[in-house]
């Protein structure tokens, strides 16, 4: 793994560019929402962007609540 990393630095570099700003909306999402268990999890485990893409576009989008109107 060693060797992986001293040959390839641009995969690094590569690395890095693609999963901080996934990672920084992400936080940011849960954050604003409220949601600190999302948030403690986002920010200790990295899955190469693959959680925080998941939780952006499904996890943090809103329940539809069915609303009952009382008629009169």
């Amino acid at each position: 793994m060693e060797q992986l990393i001293a040959q390839n630095p641009l995969l690094i570099i590569i690395t890095l560019l693609w999963t901080i700003p996934w990672k920084g909306v992400a936080l940011w999402k849960a954050a604003h929402l409220g949601h600190k268990k999302w948030f403690i999890v986002l920010l200790i485990i990295n899955t190469m962007a693959i959680l925080d893409i998941l939780y952006i576009y499904i996890f943090s989008k809103p329940r539809h609540k069915t609303e009952t109107k009382v008629s009169d």
